[in-house]
């Protein structure tokens, strides 16, 4: 089975200044765990559930090595300053998530299914010559698996 076989069209996308607030409320609404942020018809990020969660989260300072009066930083800046970055985030261009995973709609579900374990993503965009065409989520994956294994009657 293929990703265009269990691939969801109408896809819900956002602009890269879509406010957070109103992307929360179209994930309610909607029942969905994330959406591409599109630019251009292009395909620039996606912002998922976690995107908006990972804003309520404390952010933990980075280390540093005191050393002759001179603080001397220990790596994690760059981690702390993309933590700081999606707290005070306003719109989706803040918080999405980049590069994105994205699969064709030729791709096999066993890679959809590694992609999303591997890569922790969710929903999964489905891209035909650059262009986006469907989409896939955790849900979609499982709608499957229950079908497939459900005994013949």
């Amino acid at each position: 089975m293929k990703a265009r076989d269990i691939m969801t069209t109408d896809v819900i996308t956002f602009t890269p200044d879509t406010g957070i607030s109103h992307i929360a409320r179209v994930f309610a609404q909607e029942g969905i765990s994330g959406a591409p942020v599109v630019q251009s018809g292009e395909v620039i990020g996606i912002v998922t559930e976690i995107d908006l969660i990972a804003r309520q989260t404390r952010p933990h300072s980075p280390v540093y090595l005191p050393l002759l009066g001179a603080q001397i930083p220990l790596g994690g800046q760059r981690e702390y300053r993309e933590v700081v970055r999606r707290i005070l985030g306003l719109t989706a261009q803040d918080i999405m998530t980049t590069p994105v995973v994205a699969v064709d709609p030729d791709t096999d579900l066993e890679e959809v299914a590694t992609l999303m374990v591997e890569h922790k993503a969710n929903p999964i965009p489905v891209l035909e010559d650059g262009r986006l065409v469907g989409i896939i989520g955790h849900t979609d994956l499982i709608v499957h698996l229950a079908e497939a294994t459900e005994p013949a009657e």
